[in-house]
This record gives C-alpha cells, structure tokens and sequence, in this order.
C-alpha cells in the first residue's frame, strides 16, 4: 500500500495559549472552580507546555464556556463533515484523483457522533459514487489513524479497492469539560480540532513514494481506565491519568521493537520519525525510552506547537510536516497510541 496523497484542515479561527487564559478569568466557570484547579489551569495555559496555538471550531473563546449536550453536539455536527471533506480535498488534489475514483471511504471520530455517519455527509460534499463502500469507525481517540490505515490496507490486499480515502477528523472543542479533576482540565488546554486524510493505493503517486512495509499494534485492556472518554451530564469528559507519557512510551517502544523484528530491521535503520504529538510529557517520555533526540521529534514538536494535540488526525499533519521538510528517504517510523489503553505503529519506506 502507498500512501498517494496528504491533506489537513482545521477551522479558521486559532487562538494563542495566552488568550485562552484570559478568556478563562472572565469566564464564571474558572471563578466555579477550587484555587488548585484555578492554578493548574494558569500554570499549563501560561507554561512552557510545547503549544504556543490551537485551531478550534469556535468564532470566540466566550463559546467555550457554552457547555450543554446540544450545544457541543452541534458544534460536532456543523465542523466535523466541512473539516473532513476539506482535508479529503487536499488529499485528493495532492495524489492527482478524483473523488469519483475512490473506492472506500473510512472515517475515524471520538468527539462527536452522528447517524448516518460521517461518511454520509463527507461522500456528499465531496461527490463520490452511490457505491462507495462507507465505513464509519467510532471511539478509538487518539489511535485512530493507524487503525484507519490497517483497515484500508486489507480492503486494498483484497482487492475490493483500487483507492480508498482515509479520513480522521475531531472536534476537541465538542467535547470541552471543566471541573476539579486535574485531566479534564489539562485536556481542556491540550486539544484543538482538525482533520487529516490520505489517498491509499497499491500504486505509488506523487514526488515521494510512501510506502507501508510492516505494521504491528498492541492493546492492554487493563490500562482502560487510564485515558478514555465517559459521559457525564449527557457530555463527553476525557479522562487522563498522570501515567499517561509513561505507558504511552512503553507501548510504543514494544510495538516498535515488535515490528522492526519480524521485518528484519533494527532502530538505526529508521531514518524518520512520525510520532503521534500527545503532549509536552508524552514526548519526553518518548525521548526516554526510545533513545530519542530533539530532531528525532522535531516534526511533532512542530505541530504540537503550532495546533495542539489534533487527537487522531494529528500524525497525518506530523506525516505532511515531515515530507515537507526535505527529511532523509529510507525507512520511517509512524505511531500512534491512545485510549484502550492501546498502540499502533508502522514502518514507512519514503522516496
């Protein structure tokens, strides 16, 4: 399978950390909260936390505070099919096909929920064949791309497709939350919207071939309770545990010990290094225990930085970020992890 193609979105509107912090002193709900909340909240919005800005789907930061079931269902329902028909254009205008030649479109969510899904409302927008297979993949967070791209693998090996368009798309700010507990309230600073998508094919296409050599995955249901989604008030609220970085790197470093194994290869053969973003901690975890440097993870710092952690679009921006930046060819690595607790990850071999 090849990676043909590369498109992200996000909304519009992007707001520095710093003003978020000041939306939050004049909003009531910062004033609700206790004095350690309060201060965790200054202490990471006004920090060195790696995220300078954040792209959300909001047309001020008074909507944040706007925190109702229907409310953040409608903020869902509004942004989610525009950010991912926009970002499927991209990928298609990048790889040189037509929506009309896409054989399978999988889409990727956890913020929001719609029925019909995703699919219905982005094969629309974008114009694709009353055939089009349609397949909608719910609730993985942050881990979804790479399950995305196993499951379009097989359509692909099978030879049901010819082209399939892989889509993740999150609206974080659909999914705000803020009361005492210190992970909701970090994920509050943490995540902003976006939407990444990927032309796939058995051919390759475009300046440099990607190619997906090997993947492998790993999920511990034991360390569920470590970062996941619960409904609370009719809501979404994420649960993050302190554990998080730690595990995260643990995951990561055995799929990827995993994988180059059975595919003959060792670590100093990976060249690149397309690393979910996560936060500040989770890749200094990565750095621990992957032997890593700065550079090694310069593309995700980058987005981190620029977007905050886009949750399961965020690899295909570090991905774009990477090819975009005349980076080494040979083999890369992708991965990605999340809730489950679970993790991903794929040798790429790049042109």
């Amino acid at each position: 399978m090849f990676i043909k193609g590369l498109g992200t979105a996000v909304p519009p509107q992007c707001y520095a950390q710093r003003e978020c912090w000041e939306a939050l002193l004049h909003s009531a709900r910062f004033h609700q909260l206790r004095p350690r909340s309060r201060a965790i909240l200054k202490k990471v919005l006004n920090g060195s936390n790696g995220i300078a800005t954040r792209h959300m789907a909001l047309e001020n930061l008074g909507q944040a505070f706007e925190l109702t079931p229907d409310v953040l269902q409608a903020r869902f329902a509004l942004n989610a099919p525009v950010l991912a028909a926009e970002a499927a254009e991209r990928a298609l205008a990048n790889s040189g096909d037509r929506a009309g030649e896409i054989d399978a479109l999988v889409i990727s969510t956890c913020t929001g929920y719609l029925c019909p899904g995703l699919t219905s409302y982005v094969s629309e927008r974008l114009g694709c064949r009353p055939d089009v297979l349609a397949l909608d993949l719910v609730g993985r967070g942050c881990v979804a791309a790479l399950p995305n791209f196993c499951t379009s693998e097989a359509l692909l090996a099978a030879g049901r497709c010819q082209r399939v368009l892989s889509i993740c798309v999150e609206v974080c700010s659909a999914a705000l939350y803020f009361d005492d507990d210190p992970g909701v309230l970090i994920s509050a600073c943490l995540f902003g919207d976006g939407a990444g998508a990927a032309v796939l094919a058995n051919d390759p296409g475009g300046k440099r071939p990607v190619q997906w050599k090997a993947n492998g995955s790993l999920l511990q249901p034991k360390s569920r309770n470590l970062l996941r989604f619960e409904h609370k008030a009719g809501m979404l609220r994420n649960i993050l545990m302190p554990q998080v970085p730690a595990v995260a790197a643990q995951h990561a470093a055995t799929v990827l010990d995993q994988v180059l194994a059975r595919a003959g290869f060792r670590r100093e053969h990976v060249k690149g290094w397309v690393m979910h973003p996560g936060g500040r901690d989770v890749q200094l975890a990565l750095r621990e225990q992957l032997g890593l440097s700065d550079h090694d993870l310069r593309w995700s710092a980058a987005v981190l930085r620029d977007f905050g952690n886009l949750s399961s679009a965020s690899v295909y921006f570090v991905l774009q970020t990477a090819l975009g930046d005349s980076a080494p060819n040979g083999y890369w690595w992708m991965s990605s992890f999340g809730a489950g607790f679970s993790c991903h990850g794929a040798l790429l071999e790049v042109g």
